[in-house]
Formats: C-alpha cells, structure tokens, sequence
C-alpha cells in the first residue's frame, strides 16, 4: 500500500477495517489503549478480501469478471494468448459445436471449488448483411460480378477517391450513399446498379460517376432484383491454431484458496465425467498452468541433475561414500522444515518454490559438510594416538568435534538465516516470488540444523563403531605367523 504523509502523521491509503483481539470482549477500554500499540484492533484490507468485495459488488448480467493486474494479463495474453490464470481451447471443425461444448465446459467448472468466474466466448453470436449475387439474373442484364461489387463497395461500403491534407494531417475523403439510404434491408435492395454504358446508350443528359453511367431519370436494376439481401448470423471472429478451428474458455481462479496445477487436475476428471468430446474433437489446457507444465518438465531434468551433482562433488571430498550418505540424510529433514513453514505461510506449489528448495539442498549439504569434517578431524586425531578402542572412546572424539565446534556451525546456518528472512516481510516490487524462494529456504535450515546438531552424531558414531568391530575381527581372523 502507498502511503502519504497528509495530517499529524504517516497514514496508509488502503482501507482499514475492525479485527478482534484476544483482549476485545473484556478488557476495559483503558487497558485497550494500551493493549492497541501491540496488537490493533483495526487492520489494512487484504487484497483477497478487496477482490471478494469488488467481485460480490460488480456482479453485473451478461458480464464475467476476472480479477488480475493490468501488466500480468499483457504478458499472459502474448505468451499463451489467455488473459486469465487458466483457459480451456477447443480444437474442432465446427465453430457451432465448438461454441456448445465452450457452453458445456461453462456450466461443469463453475461449481468447482475455487472458481470466480468462467467465460466461453460465443462464436456465433455476430450479425451480417449477406449479399449473394443471381448469376443469371445478373447475366440477363448483360453485367458481371464485377459490376455489382463496385457498386456494393463505392455506395454501400464507401469507396475512398481522394486524400486531403491539413497541416500535418492527412485525411481520405469516402464516397458512399446518405446513411438513409442504406440504413435497412428494404433500401438496401433498392440500391440501383446501372447497366453497361453499351446498353444505356448514354446521352447528353446522363450523369457519369465513378466508371457508371446512369441515364437521365435514373435507369438501372435495383440490388434486390439481381441478388439475395438478408441479415445473417455469423461468428464475430474466427480463430485458427494448428490448422483447426479454435474456441476459447476463460477460466478466472482465486489463487489464494486454489493452486492452478491442482486446480486443472480436478477440473479436468470433471470434464471427462459430465463431457462428451466428439471425435476430430479436443481440449487443451492453457494459461499460467501452460507454463506451469513446461516448468514441471523442465524440473524433471532439472533436479536429478542438480541432486547427482551434490552427490559427485560430496564423494569427490570425503572419497567415502558412507560419508556421502550421511551427509545426504540431512535433505529429508530439511525438506519437513520447508514444508511445514510453507504450509503455515499458506504457499502453494510454484515455480519459485521449486528454485527455493533446490538452493536448500545445497544448504543442507553444506552443514552437513561442516559436521562431518569436523568429526573426521577429531577422530582421526584421537586413532593416531592411539585413543579409539571402543564405544566410550568414539563418544568422546564426537564430543569434541560437536559439542566444542558448536559456534562455527551455527554460523554458517545464522548467517544464511538472516539474508533470507528479511524476504519473508518484504513489501515490494518482487516481493511475492521472492518470499517463496526464501521460504522453503529458510524452514529447511531450521529442521536441517536440528538434524546436524543431534542426528548426524550418532549417526557417524555407530558407523565408526561398526568400522572397529570390523577391524577387530579381521585381526582376530588373521593367521599368525610363525618363525622357523
């Protein structure tokens, strides 16, 4: 919201509205006072409740509405040419049953969950003057199709003669009937057409415009005579795709109570329920969740690349893929933290997410990193001088190379933290992917830390324990050897 600095202070433009607090229905009002620089009873309007409010007050017949903003309805309509979130295009051959299943695919989505608004645009809902010449009326009179389209564009459509110029102006002079004479289907018809200038055997008193020749009294054919005038119904616009035919079905979605992906997955096992798609018939789902497939395909490339990729560099430095493992074990757990904080911020599933937790990964891995190297030290230390023999021995090298190394990891983890929870209260432009990069981000690290500090310990505990047992018993296996 933008604020102003008109009057005694600060003051938001955006309205504010009453919220009740724990303290609203007993506290007497001079504890409220107090109570109210904490926690005010008074709160900026959300913009889902605006859009609800705006949605519940234009609600207007014959009109949809589709709430979004200005420059991302651009952008969307030039990358998959749907002005809202998701859209439905009809591929066929017939614009008449493209339209009935737009007007089918109307009535099935709008019941769903999640639903503001559902459009199907008619594509046959315009009107037309046809015109469609008699050849052989038009033959009897000795004219040709040309003759009559001439006339149909210069005294009905306006033909342009001239061009004028006024300063830097310029502006086409148009010559066409007076709007009373075309101004109906009944004077439409009594449009003359005049015959070939052989036939009229112009006289000194016939008028000559525009390559016709009328003789003196007004001789010709009316339109009517040699041609069919009548008002038909049409589509306003034709689109075309891939060779066929296409409808479109807008589909406007609240996206703070629906995520696309989940919402498209419903509404299309409603439509292969309550639909019956004709054969040389199909749909295609498009809009944001468009782009939200080809993103999905992307990832799929994406993050097993990135997670093989951690797991060669992590080998490439410990040379043990024990190791390996254990350091891995942190991403689940930072995958819980993640999840939790992004179901509590009320995130859904998105592009921005996915980049989040795939830089978490890489978080994850390096605390665990730091862990197991500081691990690696003191135990190594300790063997070479000759201090590991059992359990208690273990224990006490990982406690020096925890609980004495506590500082350098929490760090690594703080440091991270604090650029990245600053996003979580931004305000500004790119705030809302920011927050959702940071976010899976910044809840991983939380559970990850937990898992570094108590789980991955004993973890690297009873794995080296397991390597001594081991030691032990190829030394108790071994044949002794004998001098002779």
């Amino acid at each position: 919201p933008r604020r102003r600095s008109s009057g005694p202070g600060w003051r938001c433009e955006w309205r504010r509205i009453p919220e009740k607090r724990w303290y609203s229905s007993w506290a007497p009002e001079f504890l409220k006072k107090g109570l109210r620089h904490i926690w005010p009873e008074e709160r900026t309007i959300t913009w889902k409740e605006l859009i609800a409010e705006l949605d519940k007050a234009m609600q207007m017949p014959g009109w949809t509405n589709a709430w979004t903003m200005p420059i991302k309805t651009r952008i969307d309509m030039l990358s998959t040419g749907i002005r809202t979130p998701i859209g439905v295009k009809i591929f066929g051959n017939d614009l008449g049953e493209i339209e009935r299943i737009g007007m089918e695919l109307e009535k099935s989505l709008s019941p769903i969950p999640g639903t503001r608004s559902v459009y199907s645009d008619r594509n046959t809902g315009g009107f037309f003057v046809d015109i469609i010449p008699d050849r052989p009326k038009i033959a009897r009179y000795g004219l040709t199709m040309q003759d009559v389209q001439d006339v149909i564009e210069a005294a009905i459509g306006g033909m342009p003669i001239e061009v004028t110029i006024e300063g830097r102006n310029r502006f086409s002079i148009n010559v066409r009937y007076p709007r009373h004479l075309r101004e109906n289907i009944e004077r439409l018809k009594q449009v003359l057409v005049p015959l070939p200038k052989d036939d009229t055997k112009a006289s000194p008193g016939s008028i000559s415009t525009m390559g016709f020749v009328i003789p003196e009294g007004g001789a010709g054919i009316p339109l009517g005579e040699i041609a069919d005038v009548r008002i038909a119904s049409g589509p306003p616009m034709i689109r075309d795709e891939n060779g066929m035919l296409v409808g479109y079905v807008y589909v406007d979605i609240d996206q703070n109570q629906r995520d696309i992906g989940g919402y498209v997955k419903e509404a299309r096992e409603v439509v292969a329920k309550q639909i019956q798609i004709p054969p040389g018939y199909y749909l295609k789902w498009t809009g944001q969740y468009e782009l939200l497939e080809v993103m999905a395909k992307r990832m799929k490339v994406v993050i097993p690349i990135t997670f093989l990729l951690i797991i060669i560099m992590l080998y490439l430095n410990f040379r043990n893929f024990t190791e390996t493992c254990i350091v891995l074990a942190s991403v689940p757990f930072a995958l819980v933290g993640s999840i939790w904080l992004m179901y509590f911020l009320g995130y859904n599933y998105s592009t921005a997410t996915l980049v989040g937790i795939i830089a978490l990964v890489g978080l994850a891995a390096q605390t665990g990193i730091v862990m197991i190297l500081y691990l690696d030290h003191a135990y190594e230390r300790r063997k070479k001088a000759g201090k590991i023999r059992d359990l208690n021995d273990i224990i006490w090298a990982h406690m020096e190379g925890t609980v004495m190394r506590v500082r350098p990891k929490l760090m690594t983890v703080g440091t991270t933290a604090m650029g990245l929870v600053p996003l979580l209260w931004a305000t500004g432009t790119g705030a809302d992917v920011m927050k959702r990069i940071a976010a899976p981000m910044v809840g991983g690290l939380i559970s990850s830390t937990f898992l570094t500090l108590e789980i991955i310990p004993v973890v690297y505990t009873y794995w080296r324990l397991w390597q001594i047992k081991q030691e032990k018993k190829k030394t108790a296996t071994a044949p002794t050897q004998v001098d002779s």
